[in-house]
């Protein structure tokens, strides 16, 4: 299984040339993992940075996400190839469940059952699922295999650490990728993390960035901004020690930024 790059682009919110400068400064500081979805509405964009970069597609690992709108059977091959006509690619590297179906409506064995066809078919090199809690990946693990299941990707930072979650698929031995690393910019702010910065001249972002990288998590922040793009590539060089480990342990106090109403009943 081709690893996913521990840091990644997000693309969550970035619209039209928001999105195209974003990249553009990303792949020039040598980001290589770039995060979208479908439901983003920003896949010809990225295609079209992506394209204009230069850099050789077996350098780049492109990840989206099928919209729950499309999870039927009749729909979730049709929906992939569309994606891949906008992003300008052959195949993805890696394609994801964006959320398990509202309510339920569809039995998670039946979309990523056609997601694995579609890795046969040659679309995507590997598949997974997010937002998934407990319940939903064990019936992924019986639909597909632990083995299929690239990763789950879900929120964690320091506010909300999804122990219950993370320590079952790391019991399945399913990589986890954490999405809003930074809480919204909330980190930023926070007294113990920027105290840790301070010892560590470092970011408060680079900080929380280095936590989630140090728990064996891929992490996907977003940015506007070329310096914040170009510092948080800087926490992969970061390392925090025990005390910081177990003082950023301390601040879980369960806060869900993304809780929509069609969201699963959360561990």
């Amino acid at each position: 299984m081709h690893p996913i790059p521990a840091l990644g682009l997000g693309t969550f919110r970035l619209k039209e040339q928001q999105v195209i400068d974003s990249l553009r400064s990303g792949l020039e500081l040598g980001y290589r993992h770039i995060d979208t979805a479908q439901i983003y509405g920003n896949e010809a964009q990225v295609g079209q940075a992506i394209a204009a970069s230069g850099v050789a597609r077996d350098e780049l690992f492109v990840t989206t996400k099928i919209w729950t709108e499309n999870l039927a059977a009749d729909r979730l091959l049709p929906s992939l190839e569309d994606s891949l006509a906008k992003l300008r690619l052959a195949q993805l590297d890696l394609t994801l469940i964006h959320w398990p179906s509202p309510q339920d409506a569809i039995a998670v064995s039946d979309y990523l059952t056609t997601l694995l066809e579609a890795k046969r078919q040659g679309l995507t090199r590997q598949i997974g699922v997010s937002n998934f809690t407990i319940g939903h990946l064990r019936q992924a693990i019986d639909a597909v295999g632990a083995e299929q299941i690239a990763t789950n990707q879900v929120e964690i930072h320091p506010f909300l650490q999804n122990r219950k979650l993370v320590d079952f698929a790391r019991r399945h031995g399913i990589h986890l990728t954490a999405y809003m690393p930074l809480a919204y910019g909330k980190v930023m702010d926070e007294p113990v993390i920027r105290r840790i910065a301070s010892a560590h001249r470092a970011t408060p972002a680079q900080v929380a960035l280095a936590w989630l990288l140090h728990q064996g998590f891929a992490v996907i922040p977003s940015s506007t901004q070329r310096a914040n793009l170009a510092s948080n590539r800087q926490a992969l060089g970061l390392r925090l020690n025990a005390a910081d480990l177990a003082a950023i342990a301390a601040l879980d106090s369960g806060e869900r930024l993304a809780n929509p109403d069609f969201a699963p009943h959360w561990d």
